[in-house]
């Protein structure tokens, strides 16, 4: 009887926990089995395993074999635990010498050539194995990937024979090559944006707050065009917020790609995405759009043609910032902390209000298209302004506006003042810490106080109200929010 464990990882919603690969091999007729919760795709490793090691010119032992994935109420998915539980058998077999597993966490999908195919969520499993203290082996590709995380030895590796060989002491496996980390340059310039001055105002101050944004406006106004410029607006995440992004990111199907490494995720679902593909879940817990968005920014075109349900589940994030997920034997937090960005038109035919007249939209169709959308999602949005459509004279104008770097210059300045007085940014800012941190002059109180009973806003509006107008301060650098401020905030709250 003899028995080897092998380190590795699974995937549980956001988290990636360790697995303990125990190899059992004793004398009784020849039998294959894996238990620990494995779904198919685990138990059909059975077969990849097999052809694998005798593809690498090693020995398939005849016995009584079990393979058992620890702990064993943890659903284990996928091909990912091929690699380990290659080695555990070869160890157990005494084909590798047992103690040499020691120290290190395997993760790998094995073609039946005894080749390694890159595993989703590498970048996730090497995150959560940063502080553990082993070295991790990986697949090429996937090595590659997860080189963006600081702080733990990686190992690439081609194929089955190069992990043993490497383990026995013939051969030593690289270390993968850290990818480009320099972020790609901006496609998107606001100077491309002509006219439209108050949603450039309103770009800056949600790029300097990160506050959220409803763009209501005809269609070929330019609502898109404003939006996918808001990413170059942003600075660049730091190396902590980088790597939790990225670990996100990798537990998508579409993965991560080390060329948006530090950029800020611009996510863009289309309106017939589910609720699940928003907020996530699956038969294995998966992250949705808003925490694939994660430190960066969910943009919802066409908001009122999503399904009510899926907007009504932005509610709660738009608030704490992460998502509870729970199903039948199975939960997970996801951080989501996003930036929602959102474009509507005004109407159904979206021609309401233009001097032609072409608009035919009944009252009754009016209200029922602005009906999709409740008032307390609409009172979570900050900023929410109209998008006109441009005139002739403006899309004659060959007179460029202000570029994107300098506006950016703008929001950086504005977001070292917010970090240097209260370490956020003013979007999180909770109500105590706004009556605190805020800094508001006696007269811009009395006014925002008047406002609140005349247009009958929310405790939540007036908060919101008053964290657009310190971010305003902000950008003017003024120590104090002052009326003009608390005025233009109110102004940017008025589109619907």
């Amino acid at each position: 009887m003899r028995l080897a464990t092998v380190h590795s990882r699974a995937l549980s919603g956001g988290s990636a926990p360790e697995v303990a690969v125990e190899a059992h091999l004793a004398n009784g007729l020849p039998s294959f089995n894996i238990v620990g919760l494995p779904d198919a795709g685990v138990r059909e490793s059975r077969d990849r395993v097999r052809s694998a090691i005798l593809s690498s010119g090693f020995e398939f032992p005849l016995g009584r074999l079990v393979v058992n994935l620890a702990p064993a109420d943890l659903p284990k998915e996928s091909g990912r635990f091929d690699l380990p539980i290659a080695l555990g058998i070869l160890a157990a077999s005494g084909q590798l010498p047992a103690k040499a597993l020691e120290g290190y966490e395997f993760a790998g999908e094995l073609a039946l050539g005894g080749g390694l195919r890159p595993v989703r969520g590498a970048v996730a499993m090497v995150w959560e194995a940063r502080c553990g203290g082993r070295i991790f082996v990986l697949p090429a590709a996937s090595a590659g990937e997860a080189a963006v995380i600081e702080g733990i030895a990686l190992l690439a590796a081609d194929n089955l024979g190069a992990v043993c060989a490497h383990l026995a002491g013939r051969a030593h496996l690289p270390a993968p090559l850290s990818p480009a980390v320099l972020p790609a340059a901006r496609v998107f310039d606001l100077a491309d944006v002509k006219g439209q001055a108050l949603a450039r105002l309103a770009l800056e101050v949600v790029a300097a707050g990160g506050h959220s944004l409803l763009l209501v406006g005809p269609p070929g106004a330019g609502k898109s065009m404003l939006a996918q410029r808001l990413p170059g607006l942003l600075p660049l995440l730091d190396d902590v917020e980088a790597q939790a992004s990225a670990a996100l990111l990798s537990l998508s199907v579409a993965g991560f790609s080390p060329g948006e490494w530090r950029r800020r995720p611009f996510r863009s679902p289309h309106h017939s995405a589910s609720a699940a593909a928003m907020v996530g879940g699956g038969s294995v817990l998966q992250p949705g759009e808003i925490s694939l968005a994660h430190q960066g920014i969910l943009f919802l075109d066409e908001l009122p043609e999503f399904d009510r349900r899926v907007l009504e589940a932005l509610r709660e994030p738009l608030e704490c910032g992460e998502i509870h997920i729970a199903r039948a034997g199975q939960r997970a937090v996801f951080p989501a902390r996003f930036q929602l960005v959102a474009a509507m038109n005004p109407c159904p035919c979206g021609f309401r209000g233009q001097a032609a007249g072409r608009c035919r939209c009944s009252p009754e169709q009016l209200a029922r298209y602005r009906g999709r959308l409740s008032g307390p999602l609409l009172d979570r949005i900050d900023v929410q302004i109209e998008v006109p459509a441009l005139t002739a004279q403006e899309l004659a104008s060959v007179e460029a506006g202000e570029n994107s770097a300098a506006v950016a210059a703008r929001v950086l300045a504005a977001r070292k003042l917010q970090f240097a007085r209260q370490g956020k940014i003013n979007a999180f800012l909770s109500g105590a810490e706004l009556e605190r941190d805020g800094r508001i002059d006696a007269d811009a109180s009395h006014l925002l106080l008047d406002l609140f009973e005349r247009l009958g806003l929310s405790a939540r509006s007036f908060h919101r109200v008053l964290r657009v107008a310190r971010t305003l301060a902000d950008l003017q650098a003024a120590t104090r929010v002052e009326r003009a401020h608390v005025m233009q905030a109110v102004q940017l709250r008025r589109a619907l």
